[in-house]
């Protein structure tokens, strides 16, 4: 399905970050195995190379940054001006599979994580690939399901802390999602001293988490 593509007249796109508060707790970063192993053969290579790109680029300016059109498009061996070129085609495909959006004509978010491979997109893999993935899923499975559930819902609260969330609005969202109660207060606890210590300063000023009710 077509997809629109920014504005490729001017010299730079403004990216931003995509926040998806399940996808980024649970989702594959750009650069990971997974997303080398399986997206690959589904979005093809320069795609995978254009987002580990802009992956690198929101690790270091989280808020986002400008992306400079040819150099980038050089970098990851694509040619080409305008919107018939080999890089809008790469940014076209990285849209319509729903790992970056248009926001404006010269601005685009992207996903920081990408999401694990739906059934459909499966298909599009060799016997092979499909078979691996499927051992992946049963070694994940292997894991104790209390276990998974409480890594889990710590990656979520983490996730909603970083967002700016405080512990009880985490642990609210948590029990939204239909976790066990009990894990939604320990991971809600779990990610706030996580996360404050480490925003904190060394030292006696570290503040103390509040207890547990």
């Amino acid at each position: 399905m077509p997809v629109a593509l920014p504005d490729l007249s001017t010299d730079v796109l403004t990216i931003r970050p995509w926040p998806d508060e399940v996808i980024d707790a649970l989702g594959h970063d750009p650069r990971s195995a997974y997303v080398e192993r399986f997206w690959l053969g589904v979005i093809g290579p320069s795609s995978v190379w254009l987002l580990r790109r802009v992956a690198s680029g929101l690790e270091a300016a989280p808020s986002g940054f400008t992306l400079p059109l040819a150099d980038t498009a050089r970098a990851i061996g694509l040619g080409g001006d305008g919107r018939s070129s080999a890089f809008a085609r790469t940014l076209g495909r990285i849209c319509q599979f729903d790992l970056a959006r248009i926001e404006l004509p010269d601005t685009v978010a992207v996903r920081r994580k990408l999401p694990p491979l739906a059934r459909r997109h499966l298909a599009r893999l060799p016997a092979s690939l499909q078979e691996e993935h499927r051992q992946w899923q049963e070694l994940e499975l292997q894991v104790p399901e209390l276990d998974r559930q409480r890594n889990r819902a710590r990656k979520l609260a983490m996730s909603l802390i970083a967002l700016g969330e405080d512990l009880e609005a985490t642990e609210r969202q948590l029990l939204r999602w239909r976790l066990h109660p009990s894990l939604c207060r320990e991971a809600a606890l779990w990610a706030w001293r996580e996360h404050a210590q480490a925003a904190a300063d060394p030292g006696p000023s570290r503040p103390t988490p509040p207890a547990a009710a």
